[in-house]
């Protein structure tokens, strides 16, 4: 397998009550990824880490790092905090395009497979805040026009159920994915964050087969919370079952993209906290690939509940 991560959580951090680690160029946070086990994959986040893309490409191919992916961030700017693809201002829309595109044009130019994009600022905070019916049109017309661009670049788009926003407009993989399909443009898929797809009360795993079955591709985002708020904390802290299931779903759709870390530090040393997350994930997907996935599937297809609930009881829990 391959893992990578989002570098913006190798610097400093920050929600509303404290500051969280210390600065750090995108060199420095590349540096950090080099001494992190078994990692070699960065997301980064465009424009406020990406550089000129000749320099970047050099610095990556020193420290032996490879693309993940570019995340583009459509929230950070003010005219963006209340919303940015579902706005009835048309300039704020279409500057948040233009952004998406910009991200496209420098994936290309570094190298990077596609573009993620999470547009958390867009949904409400009070009822009778926005109309539904323009803002769902506006962020299908929005996405199109994103993914029509550069299509050899494929865009991603990641769904989270709140924050910034009480409630995001894209709050479950089903609504992403009903996106996609009035969008109608076949590059373009879904980021399965496990956290968001957790917070959102969704199956992580039945989350991905939904994706792929539906005609899109996926990319994984791999993190864990308590279901309450996105805590981005290591993967399979709270949810070690959903954890292995996630991985077994993935095999058997034959994923091959990087399982990028979404996880926060906060108040733990960042190369360690990041040592443990590697290190559970891919003892995740070693679990997973060694079980006998045939003998699985054919008992579910029997229903044979009981045998099931005892081979997971042996062979993953180990009791």
């Amino acid at each position: 397998m391959k893992q990578g991560v989002i570098i913006g959580f190798l610097g400093k951090t920050q929600d509303r009550f404290s500051e969280y680690q210390k600065p750090a160029t995108t060199r420095e946070k590349l540096e950090i990824v080099s001494r992190i086990e078994g990692f070699d994959g960065v997301e980064m986040v465009f424009p406020y880490e990406t550089g000129d893309p000749a320099e970047t490409k050099q610095m990556m191919d020193e420290m032996n790092l490879c693309f993940a992916a570019i995340n583009v961030n459509i929230k950070k700017e003010s005219e963006w905090v209340p919303g940015a693809l579902t706005r009835p201002d048309k300039g704020i829309r279409d500057r948040a395009v233009s952004m998406i595109k910009k991200a496209k044009d420098y994936a290309r130019a570094v190298g990077a497979p596609h573009v993620t994009c999470c547009p958390l600022s867009d949904g409400y905070d009070i009822l009778f805040q926005v109309n539904y019916r323009q803002a769902w049109n506006y962020m299908v017309d929005a996405i199109g026009e994103a993914a029509d661009y550069l299509p050899e670049i494929p865009l991603f788009i990641e769904p989270k159920y709140s924050e910034t926003r009480v409630h995001c407009q894209l709050d479950s993989t089903a609504k992403a994915l009903l996106l996609l399909k009035e969008v109608g443009n076949p590059a373009t898929g879904v980021t399965l964050d496990m956290g968001h797809s957790l917070q959102s009360q969704e199956n992580p795993a039945q989350a991905l087969v939904t994706i792929y079955e539906s005609g899109f591709d996926a990319y994984i985002h791999t993190n864990d919370n308590d279901t309450k708020a996105d805590w981005d904390l290591v993967g399979a802290s709270r949810h070690f079952l959903h954890y292995v299931e996630l991985m077994f779903w993935a095999q058997q759709c034959n994923y091959d993209k990087y399982f990028t870390t979404d996880a926060s530090p906060r108040i733990f040393d960042v190369v360690e906290f990041f040592n443990r997350h590697s290190e559970i994930t891919l003892g995740a997907y070693n679990l997973a690939k060694s079980l006998d996935h045939n003998s699985l599937l054919e008992m579910m297809r029997n229903e044979d509940f009981n045998s099931l609930m005892k081979y997971v009881n042996k062979e993953i829990y180990r009791v």
